[in-house]
């Protein structure tokens, strides 16, 4: 509720001004206002898409994205989140080269999408036999489901090719030709889809994708473009980004851009993430409200949480 903003504002102007039972009353005030303040966009209640892909590092690249996706499946259940993998590339030793996910349940986007950016691992693999520390990357990417009326794609900007869906392995699980990709042809984007037995099902889900991605590569566009001071980088959701660390010598997790760490990474794969979701949507409310506050010149009292 950014309309409570105005009303923020006007108390911490009375609470910097007054004295004694006055002060303490604006501050009271205050404390209520910004328990109540929201700052959701639009798309936080959209359903949403999920790609992990293997980065640098070879082998252990490819099943720390394995254990990824399955971290990220452990706590949709929990969170009563459906998750549908619309496509997936496994490894022979258990990893995965790249998984898309589409998630359906309330807020699935606005609960997820501080998840995208570069997720980098630190320990020595099963397969290092000198006990070397080796470094590796996932890379997650989370957009929300867009509507077709906001992101219009001709018939003539895409090229639709199919094929028969395969499974664990590679090995074909269709004979017929059910599995669909889609080809962006102005920008060379390309998606694809094999879940559903179904060509035109595949192909409706590859479309949402595609205009999920379409999306995002506008909004980056625009980002570029716009001279304003971005509010929180966050969820910029850059897929460069390099935004935690999994540290497995030393038991932590550290998410670089609130600079917090957790212990138990254990407990956390196995989708306990619920101390991080609940943290970085709490520091992105907070560098909202203090980028908002500090074009008035005003910040809140000394010792007051969020």
């Amino acid at each position: 509720m950014t309309d409570l903003v105005p009303d923020l504002i006007e108390n911490l102007k009375l609470y910097n001004e007054s004295e004694n039972d006055l002060k303490q009353l604006a501050k009271e005030e205050i404390n209520r206002l910004v328990g109540k303040l929201d700052f959701s966009e639009p798309e936080d209640s959209k359903n949403a898409i999920l790609e992990i892909r293997a980065g640098t590092g070879g082998e252990e690249a490819e099943l720390f994205a394995g254990e990824l996706a399955r971290m990220y499946l452990k706590y949709f259940d929990k969170k009563g989140i459906r998750a549908t993998i619309t496509d997936r590339s496994d490894t022979p030793i258990g990893g995965v080269k790249q998984i898309v996910m589409s998630l359906t349940g309330r807020d699935a986007y606005g609960e997820m999408k501080f998840e995208g950016g570069v997720h980098r691992v630190q320990r020595v693999p099963k397969t290092e036999k000198s006990g070397r520390l080796h470094t590796s990357a996932a890379t997650v990417v989370v957009l929300p489901e867009i509507e077709e009326k906001l992101i219009e794609i001709r018939p003539d900007e895409i090229r639709v090719d199919v094929f028969r869906s395969s499974g664990h392995g590679g090995q074909s699980v269709n004979t017929t030709d059910s599995a669909v990709r889609i080809t962006h042809l102005p920008t060379g984007m390309i998606v694809t889809c094999q879940d559903e037995k179904s060509q035109i099902k595949n192909r409706e889900k590859a479309m949402k994708e595609l205009r999920s991605r379409l999306w995002q590569k506008q909004q980056e566009q625009e980002l570029k473009e716009s001279s304003e001071k971005r509010l929180s980088m966050i969820g910029s959701g850059d897929r460069s980004e390099k935004i935690r660390t999994y540290n497995f010598p030393q038991d932590r997790i550290t998410d670089h851009r609130i600079s917090k760490s957790w212990s138990n990474i254990e407990k956390i794969l196995d989708g306990f993430m619920d101390p991080i979701i609940a943290d970085l949507h709490h520091a992105d409310k907070k560098i909202k409200l203090e980028n908002i506050l500090a074009e008035e010149g005003l910040k809140l009292p000394e010792n007051e949480a969020i």
